[in-house]
């Protein structure tokens, strides 16, 4: 078996080296003629499986990708070939979620607000946005949430189950993204795209809803660009300066908007959930099911492809403010300033496409909040449950 894999896809060939020959190329160099005599094809993002793509892939008979989002596979096409397909769902969910936490605080402290005082609107309540949910509500920071489909899909079920009021049977704090609109201070944004259909997300927030965002108020983005109007977020935020944005997805990557990456509060390439535990997740995922795709026994865990982080344990001093300590723990992990910083440099020096693809496939080493025990002073016991809701493992510190 022949198998090619995106040449970012972490221990590939400790991996899929057992299971047959790999090859590695860079997901934007995978092309129909790469693919004449592979059996199996391991992407990331970048790559669009497409009929295109497919041309030429006579042997074809896997295609997984280490993503939690499947919109740049054309998943009907392969389904008509006989072609078996594999995502990784929820594989970098809690990197995304790291990243959303320590950039709101990031901002928080730029600009002079506390979190705890805003309410967080979620966009989405899948693998990434309900984790956030569950973090932000574990913390204490109040917080809503939009997912049309969810609602109706657990009313559906309510009335087959013979509840006869279905609307009771809503997920609490759920509501529609206009309300949402008009009652948070902060909206994150986690659905996948969806062109066409009832929940289309395409534009989402169109000029309209990017319009009726209060003065002071927030977007993040780390979903899909493309649910975005750029055009009409870049004459907001070019504005009277009432309105702040972190945005991790653009529209047209890796052709950005460089203004409007300018204009954001942090701009990073598409890496909210590049974390080495995100990615190994993924990997193992779709080796996983690459195996029960050709019969064979997967003898790889998870933990085997793990290593040790580099900093386990953070020993925080007395009375410190809540956010502070959050933040100190938080950018011990990971700052997403560093990511930010990067693209600005890249961009100029490179071009912004160029520069945009260069930080993604030269991404350094980072780790997730759970890797790190953090260690409290018994005068400081209240923070273990906003530190153990932010995602970190808690320790009384010995004196």
């Amino acid at each position: 078996m022949k198998i090619l894999v995106d040449a970012n896809v972490p221990a590939a060939e400790t991996c899929f080296a057992a299971l047959g020959e790999v090859v590695r190329l860079p997901g934007r160099e995978i092309d129909a003629a790469s693919l004449r005599d592979i059996d199996a094809l391991v992407v990331r993002s970048i790559t669009r499986v497409d009929e295109t793509l497919l041309a030429e892939a006579s042997r074809l008979r896997f295609v997984g990708t280490c993503t939690i989002g499947t919109d740049h596979v054309d998943t009907r096409l392969l389904a008509e070939r006989g072609i078996t397909f594999a995502s990784a769902p929820g594989c970098n969910a809690e990197a995304v979620v790291d990243y959303v936490l320590i950039s709101l605080l990031t901002l928080a402290e730029r600009q002079g607000w506390r979190l705890a005082e805003r309410r967080v609107g979620v966009v989405g309540a899948g693998n990434v946005g309900g984790r956030l949910l569950a973090r932000l509500s574990a913390m204490g920071i109040d917080c809503l949430a939009c997912d049309p489909p969810r609602v109706e899909a657990e009313s559906v079920e309510a009335e087959r189950a013979g509840r006869v009021d279905a609307e009771e049977e809503a997920p609490a704090g759920f509501v529609n993204l206009d309300t949402l609109i008009d009652e948070c201070d902060v909206l994150c944004l986690h659905t996948p795209l969806v062109r066409q259909g009832p929940h289309a997300t395409h534009h989402l927030l169109d000029a309209e809803r990017i319009a009726a965002l209060a003065p002071g108020s927030l977007l993040l983005n780390a979903g899909r660009g493309d649910c975005v109007d750029g055009q009409a977020l870049r004459a907001r935020l070019s504005g009277e300066g009432d309105f702040s944005a972190i945005l991790d997805v653009f529209e047209n990557e890796p052709g950005v908007d460089a203004s409007l990456a300018d204009l954001a509060e942090v701009a990073t390439p598409h890496i909210a959930g590049y974390s080495l535990d995100g990615k190994l997740r993924g990997t193992h995922q779709i080796t996983r099911a690459l195996c029960r795709a050709f019969g064979l026994p997967c003898r790889m865990t998870l933990e085997e492809l793990l290593p040790t982080p580099p900093l386990r344990s953070l020993e925080l001093g007395e009375g410190l403010e809540q956010e502070e300590a959050l933040r100190l723990a938080m950018r011990a992990v990971y700052d997403p300033r560093r990511d930010h910083d990067s693209l600005r440099r890249a961009s100029r020096r490179q071009g912004m496409a160029r520069g945009f693809d260069a930080c993604r496939a030269d991404y350094p080493l980072r780790r997730e909040f759970a890797t790190l025990e953090v260690a409290l002073a018994e005068e400081d016991r209240h923070l273990a449950t906003l530190m153990a809701g932010a995602g970190f493992r808690v320790r009384r510190r010995l004196e």
